[in-house]
């Protein structure tokens, strides 16, 4: 049996395993009660609403108490019964006077007990949807009326390489299984305009075996008005669709995309200040931040040039953009630029400054409509100064950092439980993609072919609720040298 037959295989059987599990789940999840046409109403609103019926059904207790209980009791608890949660017992026929005072202790409790339950959500808010680029769970402090708020999310992967590579060769990899991540999101909102809002992550499981614990954004938010805001702080860099949405329940595969790891260097983050905002169907975010550190940078990508915020050298800084538009429910289109100089005082054996001018520009769009996701994004990187710092670096030949990088991929999902309307989803996906981060490298250097690599990753994910998902695929790998190596992968995720 061939390399890839044996992948599909296993990809196979994971597949058929998370099937057979949604098929047995799966008529739990199927719809929910139909909704109403009425205009849903606000939390405030809704709050606003129970302290009143819960004052009218006091006061009405009172004179009941009094034996002052007037003509206006029956309207009063048809108002009190539209707003019982489902479950609670009904009202009966017209009571005596120690029924009637039980039955409205009782009303009053469910009610503020009610009224207790949307106050706690207030303040924990769930982890539901994107605000302002984030993810859902590092979402919550927008969600928050105030105080703190804490969020979070996991991810659990095994990798399985193929023991050969494709020119037959062995490739000497081990499967492998890592809690790659654990993160806590902290938030603070002081008011209705200043937050702060944080994610503190723990790789590899522990400092002491290869792990170590990072502060992956950390930044002060000044909310002035939704078309414009400001922020300064640890910032993850606008750009790409996983360096800000980067938790694993809202992207396809077990596996981050290779272009938004090598190319685009996620999870990107720098210190830096900008603003952001949002106008109908437009929104954008620029910032200004401390250059990457092009010491760093390699044949195999720029994500060594990252200063992660850690006594970032800021000899030189540089813009970064993004502007994303709407223009249909489930459709966007959007693109991204960083702009700036990556020397930060570097030097060539002249003792000549290298500037080393950084361009990274990249495209993208999705579409979600009815159970189908496609996703695509392009991007690209020029260097300037490129040969002078390998000179400066000492690297020769194919170990050159590429002046031109670039990359593209395309991925379908199709959910098989959407036509449910199921909280489950089921969901087979392939993507496709391309890279090479030495598109064109200086004069006098050479291209090494093991970096022009193409991949197809097929897979399925299965998520038991929206905080849940369990993703395996199958990666076959080919480049230009004949070295590919493909695997198995599956990974668990969760946030909250």
């Amino acid at each position: 049996m061939s390399r890839f037959s044996e992948g599909f295989r296993r990809a196979g059987a994971v597949a058929a395993a998370l099937l057979c599990l949604a098929v047995i789940v799966g008529p739990a999840a199927a719809p929910a009660a139909a909704q109403t046409d009425a205009e849903p109403r606000s939390v405030d609103q809704q709050v606003e609403e129970l302290r009143r019926q819960i004052e009218e059904l006091r006061r009405e207790l009172e004179a009941l108490r009094e034996g002052r209980a007037g003509a206006e009791e029956p309207a009063i608890e048809a108002e009190a019964e539209a707003i019982e949660p489902a479950g609670a017992p009904a009202a009966g026929a017209p009571p005596a006077s120690a029924d009637r005072l039980t039955e409205l202790e009782r009303r009053i409790e469910i009610l503020a007990a009610e009224l207790e339950r949307l106050g706690l959500g207030e303040a924990a808010a769930r982890a539901e949807e994107s605000v302002h680029g984030l993810g859902p769970a590092a979402s919550k402090i927008y969600r928050t009326e105030e105080g703190l708020s804490i969020g979070g999310y996991g991810e659990m992967l095994y990798q399985s390489p193929d023991s050969e590579r494709d020119d037959g060769s062995r490739s000497g990899a081990k499967d492998q299984i890592d809690f790659l991540r654990a993160i806590v999101y902290f938030g603070y909102k002081f008011d209705d305009r200043f937050l702060f809002n944080s994610e503190i992550e723990f790789e590899h499981a522990s400092t002491g075996s290869g792990g170590e614990a990072s502060v992956e954004f950390a930044y002060l938010d000044y909310l002035w008005r939704p078309e414009v805001n400001a922020r300064a702080g640890l910032l993850l860099l606008p750009m790409g669709f996983v360096n800000e949405l980067h938790e694993p329940t809202v992207f396809l595969g077990a596996r981050r995309p290779d272009v938004e790891q090598r190319l685009i260097p996620s999870t990107w983050r720098e210190n830096g200040f900008g603003l952001f905002g949002e106008a109908g169907p437009v929104s954008w975010r620029a910032y200004l931040v401390n250059g990457l550190e092009g010491e760093g940078f390699s044949a195999a990508g720029l994500r060594g040039g990252r200063q992660k915020g850690a006594q970032a050298v800021a000899e030189d800084f540089a813009w970064v953009g993004r502007l994303d538009w709407t223009p249909a429910p489930g459709l966007l289109i959007g693109a991204s630029a960083y702009l700036g100089d990556s020397g930060q005082g570097l030097e060539d054996p002249a003792g000549r400054a290298i500037d080393l001018g950084t361009t990274i520009y990249e495209g993208h769009a999705e579409w979600r409509w009815r159970g189908l996701e496609l996703r695509g994004l392009v991007a690209r990187a020029e260097l300037e100064d490129v040969a002078r710092l390998n000179q400066a670096r000492g690297l020769t030949g194919a170990g050159s950092v590429g002046e031109e990088l670039s990359g593209w991929y395309l991925q379908a999902g199709y959910d098989v439980l959407a036509r449910f309307s199921s909280t489950r989803q089921l969901i087979p996906y392939a993507r496709l993609e391309e890279l090479d981060t030495q598109d064109a490298v200086p004069a006098g250097f050479a291209a090494n072919p093991a970096n022009d690599v193409e991949s197809l990753t097929l897979g399925v994910a299965f998520k038991p609720i929206d905080q849940v998902i369990v993703k395996a695929d199958f990666q076959d790998y080919d480049d230009g040298a004949g070295t590919g190596v493909d695997q198995f992968n599956v990974a668990l995720g969760y946030i909250f």
